[in-house]
């Protein structure tokens, strides 16, 4: 129902924590989860639901075509959050999906199935969500953060000439 995406943008490579908030179905509780994601690209780093670090054990990534479907085998019945933690390098994404640099600028493009080049995630059509965006880059060369949605607060100066904007659109997005 709910995603936050963390970007920690940077040269050699990017990190995305995305938290996302899930209500399993009526009639589907306790059924596995199936997420869409792209292990040739992104390096999984962890996987939690509800603070509760999964191990490997907890969950399988098969290859299907170019995309790989990570499954989570036990999930709770009820309202849950699970946290994936991703890193790729953006530079080295020529497909023009998900995040890549062009010309020296970081872009997203995520329709069709270009989110799962960022994240694990069930990337449908039906699978809509409310999209919180944070990004964190360097200011002076990334000096302007854009997203969609509204600008939650003013750009916020960090350590080691970095900076950061939230962004919420509170509009059900796929």
């Amino acid at each position: 129902t709910q995603v936050h995406l963390d970007f920690d943008l940077g040269e050699e490579f990017s990190t995305v924590t995305a938290t996302s908030t899930y209500v399993p179905r009526e009639g589907q509780q306790g059924a596995p989860l199936a997420l869409d994601g792209r292990d040739s690209f992104v390096e999984l780093i962890s996987v939690s639901i509800d603070d509760k670090k999964l191990t490997s054990s907890d969950w399988s990534l098969t290859p299907n075509v170019e995309d790989t479907k990570m499954t989570i085998n036990t999930v709770p019945d009820t309202k849950f959050t699970m946290k994936v933690v991703t890193k790729f390098k953006p530079a080295d994404n020529l497909e023009l999906s998900g995040l890549y640099k062009s010309s020296g600028t970081f872009c997203t493009q995520c329709e069709a199935e270009g989110f799962r080049l960022i994240t694990y995630f069930p990337d449908r059509p039906d699978v809509m969500s409310i999209f919180t965006v944070t990004m964190t880059a360097d200011k002076s060369k990334y000096p302007v953060l854009l997203s969609n949605g509204n600008l939650e607060n003013t750009q916020t100066d960090l350590p080691d000439n970095k900076h950061s904007a939230t962004w919420f659109d509170p509009h059900l997005k796929p």
